[in-house]
């Protein structure tokens, strides 16, 4: 299921909520919340290092506020550079 742009902007807003202005900026500028694939979240990226940080230390965030978010569980988010996009 590809996820529409509002879903896209909405789980945005609700993670600059939780990890603040100067992070969100930093890290999840240029993100993409694309799609769900069964319980896996896709998600692009600016590039390699970011998309390994988000994964590491934002990827149970993302996945509470995407469940919420589409009404479906997510168990996986996958962060992937934008270049493989």
């Amino acid at each position: 299921m590809d996820l529409t742009d509002l879903h896209d902007f909405a789980i945005q807003a609700r993670m600059a909520f939780i990890v603040g202005v100067e992070t969100f900026d930093r890290v999840f500028a240029g993100i993409r919340f694309a799609e769900i694939d069964g319980s896996l979240l896709y998600v692009y990226a600016r590039d390699e290092p970011t998309a390994a940080e988000i994964e590491d230390n934002y990827a149970l965030h993302i996945a509470i506020v995407a469940s919420q978010i589409v009404g479906r569980e997510i168990d996986v988010v996958v962060v992937l550079p934008k270049v493989l996009q």
